[in-house]
């Protein structure tokens, strides 16, 4: 039953009818601090007799468990919050959070100012999903907020790392440009700054070395500008390139728009590969070649462990996959 025709019943109402404190039926109802046996009968027939249905989020703050979960994403600029992969993180950690009570902020952290990470200490923050992590924004982690940080990309001995597996990946692509004949291949790379997006670099200069084929890489920042940019720079600097692989599959997009808008065919005279396969790749003509990036059980699995309050591995690596499709 309710206390109104269309009002719930609330903790004072149990206070009431048990005729006990606001603060006893709270603790009653939590399960923290001293009350009495006599206290703890009465609030119980009182929960009861009214149907009081804790809310979640006030429960959450009585046990300081906190009520939101933040993805603090950094980057050189607000725009990187408009970034389609940080909208699936958000996403996958609140359909993680949801039925907990828990919602979901997000957070711009300024590349040039990692210490921002300070603001988010309070008692409502039940945890923290670091996004584009460095090794400055770990070394910036207060204290305080230890055991309520996770990563998503490079983690340290007080940040449990859950990350997809892009050296695998980043290889299972390259070999397959090789096992189609591609011997000049360039490659569009994510941010220096960025630790993450340098394990595929390191896999392709490898690769290269190993078969002796040229090096050629340029930076990139992961969007189909880039993309588009990168094409162009490309086709001036090493004009008997035979493929583009590009580490965001955004970017592998504005590539094939660039070499198009010079007349040159994908994958005739240039195949593109990308890595992530969004919803988009398979979509495009040519469809795109790409390596699989579970970004939403990498988010679900990063939230859970904030939720569940235990200790997770310090490394977690998601498996990343060939996608062979007609652009490569």
């Amino acid at each position: 039953m309710t206390t109104a025709a269309h009002r719930p019943a609330t903790l004072e109402d149990v206070a009431r009818v048990a005729g006990v404190s606001r603060s006893t039926a709270s603790r009653v109802i939590a399960g923290t601090g001293f009350a009495s046996p006599a206290a703890r009968e009465l609030v119980a027939a009182a929960v009861d007799q009214l149907g009081y249905v804790p809310n979640p989020a006030a429960r959450a703050l009585v046990r300081g468990g906190g009520v939101r979960m933040v993805v603090a994403v950094l980057g050189a600029s607000a725009a990187v919050l408009d970034d389609p992969y940080v909208h699936r993180v958000v996403g996958s950690a609140a359909q993680v959070c949801t039925p907990a009570g828990v919602g979901v902020a997000l957070h711009w952290l300024p590349l040039d100012d990692p210490g921002g990470l300070a603001r988010l200490d309070d008692r409502s923050v039940c945890g923290v999903i670091l996004v584009n992590t460095t090794e400055e924004l770990l070394e910036s982690v207060p204290r305080s907020l230890r055991g309520r940080v996770v990563s998503i990309g490079v983690g340290s001995a007080s940040v449990p790392s859950f990350d997809v597996d892009n050296v695998t990946g980043s290889e299972a692509v390259l070999r397959h440009l090789y096992a189609t004949g591609r011997r000049r291949i360039a490659m569009v790379a994510g941010p220096r700054w960025l630790p993450c997006a340098q394990r595929p670099v390191e896999t392709y200069r490898r690769l290269m070395r190993q078969a002796g084929m040229p090096e050629r890489v340029l930076p990139g920042d992961f969007t189909a500008a880039c993309g588009r940019a990168a094409a162009d720079v490309v086709l001036r600097q090493w004009p008997d390139v035979d493929a583009i692989y590009a580490i965001s599959d955004d970017t592998a997009l504005g590539v094939i728009a660039g070499l198009r808008d010079a007349g040159v065919r994908v994958p005739g005279d240039v195949a593109v590969a990308g890595f992530d396969d969004i919803p988009l790749a398979g979509l495009t003509a040519p469809a795109l070649t790409t390596a699989s990036h579970p970004v939403g059980r990498i988010a679900a699995a990063a939230a859970t462990a904030l939720l569940d309050g235990r200790p997770a591995a310090p490394v977690t690596l998601f498996p990343s996959a060939l996608v062979a499709r007609a652009s490569a």
